[in-house]
């Protein structure tokens, strides 16, 4: 795979961080490529260069994080519960702006959220437990369903609280929780 120009990846990462910070400000549909251009430092041509346009910006921005969180996914299934979600929680707390902008936002962010669960029921496919007989009678839909909602509200508490307790002692608590659930 080529190497990407650092001067690029600085420009990207600038957009990015512009249009989180305007999030917190304002609603994503009253944020123009003008507002993120001053805010970012760069003219607006530049924005186009790398993106289509706002959506196709935070589209790209919402992809790196869901990216980033299933590759933790190829390696955490083979882990303890309480382990393996100690990475996710310390993930949270290093990117609590875009976590907590995207959480908390209407609008067009709003089916992050919807994305976010979907990707973390995608992971849990594997993570049923059907030999011990406890979940028998239970619909892996359901248990899905009820183990990921979990799982992204018991995130949400936790970004919108300010992180109360610290990553490893939610890794731990959710942990307990979604093993018993699974």
């Amino acid at each position: 795979m080529a190497k990407v120009d650092r001067r690029i990846l600085k420009t990207q990462e600038a957009l990015k961080n512009a249009v989180i910070g305007l999030m917190t400000e304002k609603n994503f549909d009253d944020i123009t490529i003008q507002d993120i251009a001053d805010r970012a430092n760069l003219n607006r041509g530049t924005i186009y260069l790398h993106y289509q346009d706002k959506f196709d910006l935070l589209d790209k921005l919402i992809e790196t994080h869901l990216n980033e969180l299933g590759e933790m996914d190829e390696w955490a299934c083979k882990m303890d519960w309480n382990e393996a979600l100690v990475p996710y929680f310390e993930y949270f707390e290093k990117n609590y702006l875009f976590f907590s902008t995207m959480l908390a936002s209407t609008g067009v962010p709003s089916a992050f959220r919807t994305r976010l669960l979907a990707s973390f029921i995608e992971g849990f496919k594997g993570e049923i437990d059907r030999e011990s007989g406890r979940n028998t009678d239970l619909i892996d839909d359901v248990m899905l369903q009820y183990s990921g909602t979990a799982y992204v509200g018991v995130i949400e508490w936790w970004i919108r609280n300010g992180m109360p307790y610290p990553p490893q002692v939610m890794a731990k608590q959710v942990g307990t929780l979604l093993g018993r659930s699974l």
